[in-house]
């Protein structure tokens, strides 16, 4: 969109990590609204429930998937950006890393809201009431050190302004917080996530 828009040259580092970013985001958010939202509606999850498992082995079972396609749908921009448009990347480890986490973060996301829905309409109408807003909040396209003071705390609680942070500086060191925080905090966003979605499995879906 970006290159058909304007004839004149664009640098591809500007963007490079909120359209990896935005293809994961949106990937694993709509996989889970529409997958969780049809085995509440059919029960089946009930059905593993007899299993002798443990909830949090199920959920990691759900999730793994959405992962899965977050990171194989990451690919597309990462593979145009730099066969197509000569992108330089500073450091490979730590962009695949960063996928990894965001995929992660983004999936557990999807399924925190995803298990508070009954219909597919309901968890997608929830999902985009949080991903559009991230789009300008968490340093996409637009660099939070551009938007207005009294805006930037909403962006530092947001997961996904982390994980575009990692992408940022292993593309072009162009992030705006130290790395080791951001993958801190990534976890941490993870971790508590995860047992955010199983407290709400535990309360809405197990009678």
């Amino acid at each position: 969109m970006f290159f058909f828009r304007s004839d004149t040259a664009f640098r591809i580092e500007e963007i490079f990590a909120g359209l990896v970013a935005m293809s994961i985001l949106f990937g694993t958010t709509s996989m889970l609204a529409v997958t969780i939202t049809f085995e509440r509606k059919a029960r089946s999850f009930e059905r593993l429930l007899l299993a002798p498992v443990s909830t949090e082995l199920l959920v990691f079972s759900k999730i793994s998937g959405a992962v899965l396609f977050g990171i194989i749908n990451s690919f597309i921009p990462v593979l145009i950006s730099v066969l197509y448009f000569k992108s330089a990347v500073s450091n490979w480890y730590l962009l695949f890393a960063g996928i990894i986490l965001l995929s992660i973060v983004s999936t557990l996301l999807g399924l925190s809201i995803a298990v508070s829905a009954k219909e597919v309409f309901e968890a997608q109408t929830f999902s985009n009431f949080f991903r559009f807003p991230m789009i300008f909040l968490c340093g996409l396209f637009i660099p939070i050190a551009s938007l207005p003071i009294y805006i930037r705390p909403i962006s530092y609680i947001l997961p996904i302004t982390y994980g575009v942070d990692v992408l940022k500086y292993s593309i072009s060191r162009s992030n705006s917080i130290s790395v080791l925080i951001d993958v801190i905090l990534l976890i941490i966003f993870c971790v508590g996530l995860f047992y955010f979605s199983i407290l709400n499995i535990r309360k809405k879906w197990i009678v």
